[in-house]
């Protein structure tokens, strides 16, 4: 018996579309028929994205976002339902990170961690899920996805970058939160905590004499690829997940388990 995988009518928002895992994350779900909608502040690099979508036959919109301003996660939010149609699966994808030692944190380096990375994320998923809950009570039986990209860093402490590990901490447990308490409105709320994936961002640092030897750190002495998470991200979008709510799911390669 053979499950295809189909989101021909869904509307999927990706936070952080603009480069990395969400460009990737965006590129998948146009590729299994969903419309796409693509956000963050960096618009001009959307607008690229959008294109290379559309040549290869997909649906894309794009919208100006900036996580750390609620009024814009309203705004782009509202945008998105006007311009698409209302959001059918949330990736929460959008965060950044500081390399230092924590006794060299500021409240600057601490405010711009955890404003991206967890308040964030969690007024994004808030105000997407105000949508969703009300659409719920019309029609009980719609379905709804909410997948917050956390890290292996929020399950384990990774050296030089506390502050990250403490924010991705912080959205595995929202994560669990927000799926026992939107459940009921058949909202499904999981976590993808990748491991290390290269990306544009960190491709050259893995090509480094100190990136070499983290890599060597590693179960297989290898780090991942985006298309490495393509099988999890559309497992959790889909409707065929209906009996998967809170899970925190890794694709590490074994680095959570070593």
């Amino acid at each position: 018996m053979g499950i295809e995988l189909n989101f021909e009518g869904k509307i999927a928002m990706v936070t952080g579309a603009s480069s990395g895992l969400g460009a990737r994350f965006a590129k998948v779900l146009a590729q299994g028929g969903a419309q796409v909608v693509l956000a963050s502040r960096r618009t001009e690099r959307l607008k690229e994205l959008r294109a290379e979508i559309e040549a290869e036959g997909g649906a894309a919109h794009v919208v100006s976002l900036d996580v750390t301003d609620y009024a814009s996660i309203k705004a782009a939010i509202a945008h998105a339902e006007t311009e698409a149609g209302p959001i059918d699966i949330l990736v929460n994808n959008s965060g950044v990170s500081t390399t230092q030692r924590l006794i060299d944190v500021t409240p600057d380096d601490y405010a711009y961690v955890m404003d991206t990375n967890q308040r964030g994320a969690f007024f994004v998923a808030q105000e997407a899920a105000k949508r969703m809950i009300a659409r719920a009570k019309g029609d009980p039986k719609k379905q709804h996805r909410i997948i917050n990209i956390a890290s292996v860093a929020g399950l384990r402490v990774l050296p030089q970058i506390g502050i990250y590990c403490v924010s991705k901490a912080a959205v595995v447990h929202m994560t669990k939160s927000m799926a026992v308490e939107w459940g009921r409105y058949n909202i499904n709320v999981n976590a993808i905590c990748p491991g290390y994936i290269s990306t544009e961002i960190n491709a050259e640092h893995f090509q480094s004499e100190q990136g070499k030897a983290l890599v060597n750190m590693l179960p297989r002495k290898r780090v991942g690829e985006p298309q490495d998470l393509d099988g999890l991200l559309l497992l959790l979008a889909s409707d065929e997940a209906h009996f998967i709510n809170g899970a925190i799911m890794t694709a590490d390669d074994g680095m959570s388990a070593s």
